[in-house]
């Protein structure tokens, strides 16, 4: 292999410039941006004191080594100066204002308390500053959704006055908002800011991103992934979001600006695909060819201004009414050109299939029943930089209704209810109607059994080992057959949190979990959580990424690639073989907790992003999960929730995206989601996990659940129910403690004895896991071929060293015996103690701790990391439901001289009742003569 060198300056300027394009502007008036040089700014907003690099939960929890804010970088740059009255106000009043972290997992607050800003205040500031920056700053994650309060979805009555007395006070008022996902904006109405951008959320480089076009550096060229709506409540999806028990997607396929182009253009604040440039330029197609399969599309665009800069081109189709209704635009492609000079041009070739121009038919109203199909009628194509001014290029009429691809009834509702669709008017415009949608006719149980093979023939132990299948030496099928019951019982459990037989602090390990395993030749895979970085609970740094809205803004496919180069690298590094990412459940509502991490509201979009982000991990070996599978559009109720939607919005919206990925990006891995999909736990939905994505789109990786994911039908699964998710060839559960203990109480053996689930299933499985783990590095390093790339990223040096928060002196006197006080032990979130551990006497001790989990969410996980010196000894992950006080024991032996203990608590929620040093067995005699031959006493 060339010279690789795991380069993190580089890594840094890839994520610089990914944030700069992910950018949007709204507004700019005035010709306020790019900011002058020597420009004295008033930078308002707590937020430059706590800039979001991410959402929170496992999405967002990245240990990095730095983070830069907007404030950070503007003070490095030496064109700009900041207020310094003003910083020094913020400094004194955040004494008394800290920021405020919240309490155990999913209970960060969405935002910061603002420092109250008088008219008297902004109005002294501006006599010694030349322009206003406002930061509005906002987070959300996991297991919570945002809501529309003051503080998440809306302005606190705090930032308004802000806003207010700023906006009096200058001339000039930029406002960044520091989210990840949108917010409402009626307030720019009000206080008519002269320019507003969406910065995001950058990772640890946003601030130098945002910087970068604020300065003119780079020249905005973000795009907007979703609509902008003037209230929440104009969204079609809002009024069936948020149940805990049943979320009913009543508008079908006419989510974000499919509904807003078709039924509420009045509503729209900022349009899909919306964003202004420093610069001007003009869009011409020049080239248009329609054939058999694909559709061709030839588009110069010029830069008509003064600066230099990036355009983004989408093209939008206007399909026929015909029988099924169909939104007035859909987005089929879109290009984004190099750096264009002033007066510099560029042909953008964009090609896509005749795919994209397909309706699924789900009731047979086309004659076609659960069939994509091309209805008769006219097909016109617009070009533009947004949905709603593209420009009409070409268009071409399909004769007749024609067939493309016959499916079946997979996943069709089982409940009845009517959904949204278009009536064309004759003037042109849609009358908003509702239809019957068509239930399922057959159960997916028959369809099951109607697939099911003999077994294979259990042989017991031959000899042949993993890597006999890797060489042709024997068939997967002689291999799997020597596998015991205990065996495949075992291999489809994953363990974890921070299992010790993977790299520390990952969020699982599966493949050669027990001794068995491991002497048939299967090693123990790693994954660990994204998508914003790699998650390592036991405090080692990564390098966080910027959020998934951030990127898709930038509709840069090669950059994105470029970006995942590096995190595939990072992944390499650390010996992991499996990010849990990307996500790229569909932006349906606003305000869904973990809309961070996806993309867009858009299919294609999404699927494009997730597909090139999944190559650029695959150029080193490494994969990503793509998740979650599927229609995880809400937090609230998330492992309860049923999701109820039309065959046709699920084909056309919801999984278009992850078939793009599959096709396009060759997905090794999915995981399944926590809720349940018309009727059936997606962890134990046959028509999702095997039907529709192993048979009709040819996957053929691992699919494993999220964790501690219920099985089983809708309102009754639980997260026992193994034999359901192995039924459904969802291959791995995630996660136990131990396989060979089954700690989790599954029911796999049960139901394999009593016929429930057959031995085929399971041994298909298995089947499933063994080659997904030939394929990757693990299996490289285990045999000692091609590894060579690991060897080299081993050999460069890691300088990383955890800083510590508190630091405390244990002397272990003549009882053999020391009590740490637990007061003086930091839990907060990111926290490291340092315990200088000294004795008189040498030889094997131990720790004991009592604690349990203090944490409102069943799901939170809550990781403490114990080191001895540098090396990782154990790691305990509590979950929300270990509510009960429970006896941790950590061995230290052969203890011989003064070692620092360390204690690193990687999220808060964790109580300590008591903490316990004592000597359990003397090895001082023995140490007196080893040192004496040494010379050394």
């Amino acid at each position: 292999m060339s010279s690789v060198i795991f380069d993190t300056e580089k890594f840094a300027a890839v994520a610089r410039q990914a944030v700069a394009e992910g950018i949007v502007l709204l507004k700019n008036d005035k010709e306020v941006l790019p900011l002058s040089s020597g420009s004295n700014i008033a930078l308002f907003g707590r937020t430059q004191f706590n800039y979001y690099k991410s959402g929170t939960g496992s999405g967002g929890m990245v240990n990095t080594k730095y983070v830069t804010g907007v404030r950070e970088a503007l003070e490095a740059y030496d064109r700009f100066t900041l207020n310094e009255k003003l910083k020094n106000t913020y400094d004194e009043w955040i004494k008394d204002n800290p920021f405020e972290a919240g309490e155990g997992w999913a209970s960060e607050p969405w935002f910061q308390k603002e420092m109250p800003i008088s008219l008297d205040l902004a109005k002294e500031v501006a006599a010694s500053s030349d322009v206003a920056v406002v930061i509005i700053g906002r987070t959300a994650g996991e297991d919570q959704d945002n809501s529309t309060t003051e503080g998440s979805y809306l302005l606190t009555a705090d930032e308004c006055q802000m806003l207010e007395n700023v906006r009096a006070a200058f001339d000039k008022m930029v406002v960044l908002i520091n989210a990840g996902n949108i917010i409402d904006m009626k307030w720019m109405e009000e206080y008519t800011p002269d320019a507003v951008l969406y910065i995001w959320q950058g990772g640890q480089e946003g601030g130098n991103g945002a910087l970068d076009v604020l300065s003119g550096d780079v020249n905005p060229s973000g795009r907007l992934t979703d609509t902008i709506a003037k209230n929440i409540e104009d969204y079609p999806s809002s009024q069936n979001f948020g149940g805990s028990k049943c979320n009913v997607q009543q508008e079908d396929i006419y989510v974000g600006y499919r509904y807003f182009e078709t039924f509420a253009k009045d509503k729209v604040l900022y349009p899909f695909g919306f964003g202004l440039s420093y610069t001007e330029f003009s869009i011409e197609p020049v080239g248009f060819t329609y054939g058999e399969e694909e559709i061709e599309f030839d588009v110069k665009v010029t830069n008509k201004g003064s600066r230099k800069g990036k355009q983004v081109v989408q093209i939008y189709v206007s399909k026929p009414q015909g029988k099924l209704g169909n939104p007035a635009r859909e987005l089929v492609g879109f290009g984004k050109t190099k750096e264009l000079q002033p007066g510099e041009s560029e042909t953008l070739n964009i090609v896509f299939t005749n795919y994209q121009l397909t309706s699924f038919d789900d009731s047979g109203v086309t004659g076609y029943k659960n069939a994509y199909v091309i209805e008769a009628g006219e097909y016109s194509f617009y070009i533009g930089d947004n949905v709603r001014t593209a420009e009409f290029a070409a268009s071409f009429t399909q004769e007749e209704t024609a067939l493309f691809e016959q499916l079946s009834e997979a996943l069709a509702p089982v409940v009845h209810f009517k959904r949204m669709k278009p009536e064309l008017q004759a003037d042109g415009s849609y009358k908003l109607i509702y239809e019957s949608v068509p239930v399922a006719t057959l159960k997916p149980d028959k369809l099951r059994k109607a697939d099911l093979k003999p077994e294979l023939p259990q042989t017991g132990d031959k000899g042949i080992k993993l890597v006999d299948v890797y060489d042709g030496k024997a068939s997967m099928d002689d291999f799997i057959g020597q596998l015991s019951d205990e065996d495949l019982c075992c291999i489809v459990r994953g363990e974890g949190m921070s299992s010790p037989k993977v790299t520390p602090g990952c969020a699982g390990a599966f493949g050669g979990v027990t001794d068995s395993l491991l002497e048939k030749g299967i090693p123990t895979a790693c994954c660990t959580d994204g998508p914003s970085g790699i998650r390592m609970d036991c405090g080692k740094k990564a390098f966080a990424m910027p959020n998934g809205t951030c990127l898709a803004c930038a509709w840069n496919l090669e950059l994105n690639e470029e970006l995942y180069n590096w995190e595939g690298l990072e992944l390499r590094k650390n010996k992991i073989d499996v990010l849990l990412g990307p996500g790229m459940n569909l932006h349906r509502n606003p305000l869904n907790g973990r809309n961070f991490e996806y993309f867009s509201e858009d299919p294609l979009v999404t699927g494009k992003n997730a597909a090139i982000q999944l190559k650029g991990m695959h150029k080193y070996g490494v994969t990503g999960t793509i998740k979650h599978f599927a229609l995880n559009t809400q937090e609230t109720g998330r492992h309860t929730v049923e999701h109820v939607a039309s065959a046709r919005a699920i084909r056309q919206i919801y999984l278009k995206g992850y078939e793009i990925a599959v096709k396009e990006g060759n997905a090794h891995a999915v995981m399944t989601t926590y809720g349940s999909v018309n009727g059936y736990y997606t962890a134990s939905s046959y028509d999702l996990d095997t039907r529709i994505l192993r048979e009709e789109w040819g996957f053929d990786g691992i699919i494993m659940t999220d964790w501690w994911a219920k099985g089983g039908k809708s309102y009754h699964g639980n997260n026992s129910d193994m034999a359901s998710i192995i039924r459904a060839q969802n291959d791995l559960y995630m996660v136990t403690s131990s396989a060979i203990d089954n700690t989790n109480r599954d029911n796999l053996a049960k139901e394999l004895e009593k016929g429930k689930v057959t031995r085929f299933e399971i041994q298909r499985c298995a089947a499933n896991i063994c080659k997904f783990i030939m394929e990757k590095p693990v299996f490289a390093r285990y045999i000692e071929r091609g590894n060579e790339l690991d060897e080299q990223l081993a050999s460069e040096a890691d300088d990383e060293e955890l800083e510590f928060d508190k630091m405390i002196d244990l002397r272990i006197d003549e009882s053999g015996v020391a009590n740490i006080n637990p007061a003086d032990i930091k839990t907060a979130r990111n926290s490291n103690n340092m315990i200088t551990v000294s004795f008189k006497e040498r030889g094997d001790y131990k720790l004991t701790m009592t604690v349990r989990a203090n944490a409102k969410s069943e799901l939170a996980q809550i990781p403490l990391s114990i080191f001895r010196d540098k090396l990782l000894v154990k790691m305990v992950t509590l979950t929300g439901e270990d509510k009960e006080w429970q006896t941790i024991e950590v061995p230290f032996d052969s203890c011989a001289m003064t070692f620092f203990l360390k204690l690193y608590f990687a999220q808060d929620g964790m109580e300590i009742k008591d903490i316990r040093f004592e000597l359990v067995k003397s090895r001082e005699e023995e140490f007196h003569k080893l040192f004496a031959r040494m010379g050394e006493e």
